[in-house]
């Protein structure tokens, strides 16, 4: 690589000749050639150790200390790619990834992306890019109908839904909507008296979004839960708590019940939790980020009963729908009042169709001004798939975690540790077998499974249980591939247990 140094400073008789960063025929050159690259990386990433290898610091070591001064040949920078960075590389696309939740992608997905990125659309109003505006109306209204959402959710009906990077910022915005009707009622000097409720299982970013948005955090109730509810809200802890909070002179603002929690995919009972919420004034969000896509099955929808009586709900078609991150889709039932607490109008931003309230204006439906054209890859993840195939896709991952259960339980020296809801599956070794602690067998257990480079898997402690976690997702793996994982770990095990 070239670097700048003292004889590079001038720069009046540049060796380069004419700059052109956007040449038709050469970026599709370039193109091709990162395609072919991508594609090959894709065919041979189950020969990859799943789990990075290097130590930390690595990369510092091989990339030189300054950027280049002079433009460098494709072809060098693809074999440092291969060379350096890839080695650097958690492989979250290998058939082996069965850790946190796979980010699964597609085809057609990435053919979006292209296409978004082509077009590099900042749609943050309509008019500047009325296509981006009105496809993601569109997009967002047929996902809607296809996870039978009441038209309360739909554009056309009286709701609407918008495309989020994450779900840290959908719940952001509810609660910033949230916290501006509540004080608009009661003062801004009243923000002490607000209080949000999630369970001790809903995502670490549920306290953090809180705080952002001003809520003090002695306010943010985390319920407790149990075992005996699988670690799900219990209807009646909560009630008792809220009416608690009313009896202290508080104002219960905000409850995020989750379907499907990072730990265990735990579910709250959305039905009997949002009638609590409504007798009481609370704002109800369903934060469906990893389960809420298995509710384009029939077989899933229960967990969405009483989605009738919640304020908004958050699913990440990224996490299981075959879309690139990142995709978060948010609807709301009153856009008015995300509209309300989220509106800027600076002079520069205005515009006739604005003006006359015609058009929808998403920076007004999110934290930044700027967004990508993300409805793009949902679009042709939809009409490339269809509804059928997608609902192949969940049940495959579905059945292929239900296979492995069901091989967990036939050893006796495992135990399932909570209910499979979806395709996660936690498990442990029992306490009996071994003289090692339990919590220190089965960490022993992981280390080696992860140390092969064959599987990347993760833990969680839930109940005060250390347990690992196997979750079926990738969209390359198939069940050859959890086969293999099933005897790897038998393997290891008889190893574990020999020496201990």
């Amino acid at each position: 690589m070239g670097s700048i140094d003292s004889t590079n400073v001038a720069m009046s008789n540049s060796p380069v000749g004419e700059f052109k960063p956007l040449e038709a025929e050469e970026f599709r050159k370039q193109a091709h050639r990162m395609v072919d690259f991508i594609a090959d990386y894709y065919k041979n990433v189950e020969t990859y150790p799943v789990l990075s290898e290097v130590e930390p610091g690595y990369l510092r070591k091989r990339i030189p200390e300054t950027a280049p001064y002079l433009p460098e040949p494709l072809d060098d920078i693809m074999k440092d790619i291969q060379k350096d960075i890839i080695p650097g590389m958690t492989n979250w696309m290998s058939p082996n990834f069965y850790a946190f939740f796979p980010a699964t992608v597609s085809s057609a997905a990435f053919l979006g992306e292209m296409l978004s990125t082509a077009l590099n659309s900042v749609g943050f109003t309509w008019v500047s890019s009325p296509a981006a505006t009105e496809l993601e109306m569109i997009v967002m209204d047929w996902l809607a109908q296809i996870l039978k959402l009441p038209k309360s959710f739909m554009f056309s009906g009286t709701g609407g839904g918008v495309i989020q990077n994450t779900t840290s910022e959908s719940i952001l915005c509810t609660i910033i909507a949230a916290r501006e009707r509540a004080l608009e009622k009661l003062g801004p000097d009243s923000i002490g008296k607000l209080v949000c409720y999630g369970s001790d299982q809903t995502h670490t970013m549920f306290p953090k979004t809180c705080k952002l948005a001003g809520i003090y955090p002695n306010n943010i109730r985390l319920i407790p839960t149990t075992v005996e509810t699988d670690f799900g809200i219990s209807p009646q802890v909560l009630r008792k708590m809220v009416e608690d909070d009313v009896a202290a002179g508080y104002v219960p603002l905000f409850l995020c019940a989750t379907l499907g929690t990072t730990s265990t995919t735990a579910t709250d009972p959305v039905d009997s939790l949002s009638e609590i919420a409504n007798e009481f004034g609370i704002w109800i969000h369903v934060d469906a980020a990893y389960a809420g896509s298995a509710c384009i099955c029939p077989e899933f929808r229960h967990y969405l009963d009483g989605i009738e009586r919640v304020d908004s709900l958050s699913l990440s078609p990224h996490k299981w729908l075959l879309a690139y991150l990142d995709c978060t889709c948010l609807w709301v039932k009153q856009p008015h009042l995300l509209l309300r607490a989220l509106t800027t109008n600076p002079e520069y931003l205005k515009n006739k169709q604005s003006d006359l309230d015609k058009v929808v204006d998403f920076k007004n439906w999110q934290i930044a001004t700027g967004r990508k054209f993300r409805s793009l890859k949902l679009w042709l993840i939809l009409r490339s798939y269809g509804v059928v195939n997608l609902q192949s896709h969940i049940r495959s991952d579905v059945a292929m975690a239900k296979m492995f259960e069901e091989w967990v339980r036939s050893d006796s020296r495992f135990e399932i540790v909570v209910p499979r809801n979806f395709s996660l599956v936690c498990f442990r070794l029992k306490p009996d077998v071994s003289s090692l602690h339990v919590e220190e067998v089965n960490k022993k257990l992981l280390d080696m499974l992860n140390s092969t480079g064959r599987v990347y898997m993760t833990h969680t402690i839930v109940g005060g249980i250390y347990m690992l976690r196997l979750a079926v997702g990738s969209s390359l793996t198939e069940e050859h591939h959890v086969r293999r994982v099933w005897d790897l770990i038998q393997k290891l095990t008889d190893d574990l247990l020999k020496e201990a």
